[in-house]
């Protein structure tokens, strides 16, 4: 049945939205199993912890709300996945912070957790900035959140024959650029994951540490383009 394939079956939110010239954006988990009551409560808090306009918190409710409601319309539905094993991308920045990796990743393992991976990769590369991680594993959570409901697709279409067996194998876009994947396709004809000397520079983590003029620039950049 549907569920995030992780430990825990937190639901990752993402708010971007601008009021009276003040703009608010964030990315956080949150707990499905939560009453809707802290829902309102962590608006009211958001708002007066960043001191922003009230009308703030009618928005961040209803946008959690109803990201929440759409993660609840999947529960209880088949799942059913081609590929166990799927690539998964990063490019996240926090504050003057960029990194950038991809990696595989078990989606049968329901005991990997997101936080804690991300957790290690930052200590691995050396980030000292505490709010990397957090963004790392939502943006991870992210990616395994559409891989799941393709899988519910998946399901559908193998239930209702709507495309024969072709249904069950063909692999929906995603905003992560990959989903299910061919490995043999990614690793070449023989299938292995050992990778090519000449192709390890593909596969390592990068990390940029940007200037305060190349993270002001980028930030004006990003309000443009959200304009």
């Amino acid at each position: 049945k549907f569920r995030m394939p992780t430990a825990d079956n937190l639901v990752p939110i993402r708010l971007d939205m601008e009021l009276d010239g003040q703009r608010l954006k964030d990315a956080f988990t949150w707990n499905i199993n939560d009453p809707d009551s802290e829902v309102i409560n962590f608006s009211r808090r958001t708002v007066k912890d960043l001191k922003l306009p009230p009308a703030f918190m009618t928005q961040i409710t209803q946008s959690i709300q109803s990201q929440l409601a759409e993660f609840r319309s999947y529960q209880g539905q088949d799942m059913q996945a081609k590929e166990m094993i799927v690539p998964l991308k990063l490019d996240v920045r926090v504050n003057n912070t960029v990194i950038r990796d991809q990696f595989l990743w078990d989606i049968s393992n329901f005991e990997k957790d997101p936080e804690e991976f991300a957790k290690s990769l930052c200590e691995d590369l050396n980030i000292e900035d505490p709010e990397v991680a957090p963004a790392v594993a939502v943006s991870i959570r992210e990616q395994l959140y559409e891989l799941a409901v393709q899988n519910v697709s998946s399901a559908k279409e193998y239930r209702i024959g709507k495309k024969g067996r072709r249904g069950v194998e063909s692999v929906s876009s995603s905003k992560a650029g990959n989903g299910a994947i061919d490995l043999a396709r990614l690793f070449g004809n023989k299938g292995s994951v050992i990778r090519k000397r000449k192709e390890w520079h593909l596969y390592e983590p990068i990390v940029d540490v940007l200037s305060k003029e190349e993270a002001e620039a980028l930030d004006a950049r990003e309000e443009r383009n959200a304009r």
